[in-house]
């Protein structure tokens, strides 16, 4: 039993690098940039360099879960505007890895993973949905969440807020004289 448990570590340890190996490979292959904060590892890359990316990872590195995909809107900035957040899992070494790309401006782009982790699907629809950020090559891009009909994206900084200010004691009647039919 222990030898048998000497040799898939031994087999592990040489098929599946640290996180920190990985991370090293990734820089070296495709000259990208990393940061780590509390022990996450987040790589920066291009939106050119995703796919070929998350390939490698999931067939060389053994990161065969997308985990996670999803904005952020850093408006009023406008290059980049949207960062792209994806997280990959490998569940033989229990590892995370975060990447990251940025994207331009008020019509932004990106290459769809749905071929390399069909699970991409339904996170690239509820980013287009609620951020309108448009996946190039995914097989059905339409609305999730929101009505078919409805117009504009939600989540973006710069889309308007339905406010209603709430009702407390001291601005009860401000309120009630606001309100279509107000009821006594």
């Amino acid at each position: 039993m222990g030898s048998e448990t000497n040799l898939r570590q031994e087999i592990a340890e040489r098929h599946f690098p640290s996180l920190a190996e990985t991370v090293d490979q990734l820089i070296e292959r495709f000259a990208c940039q990393f940061e780590v904060f509390r022990g996450e590892y987040t790589v920066h890359l291009t939106s050119e360099q995703i796919i070929e990316t998350c390939q490698w990872l999931r067939d060389e590195a053994g990161f065969e879960m997308l985990i996670d995909e999803t904005a952020v809107d850093d408006w009023p900035q406008e290059k980049p505007r949207f960062r792209l957040v994806y997280h990959l899992r490998s569940i033989s070494r229990n590892e995370i890895i975060c990447l990251s790309i940025g994207l331009d401006g008020n019509e932004p782009v990106a290459p769809s993973l749905y071929a390399v982790f069909p699970n991409a699907d339904y996170y690239e629809r509820e980013l287009w949905d609620l951020f309108g950020i448009r996946f190039t090559g995914h097989p059905d891009l339409r609305r999730i969440l929101m009505p078919h009909d409805w117009v504009g994206h939600p989540l973006r900084k710069d889309y308007p807020l339905g406010y209603e200010e709430p009702q407390f004691t001291f601005n009860y009647d401000q309120i009630q004289a606001r309100k279509l039919n107000p009821t006594s």
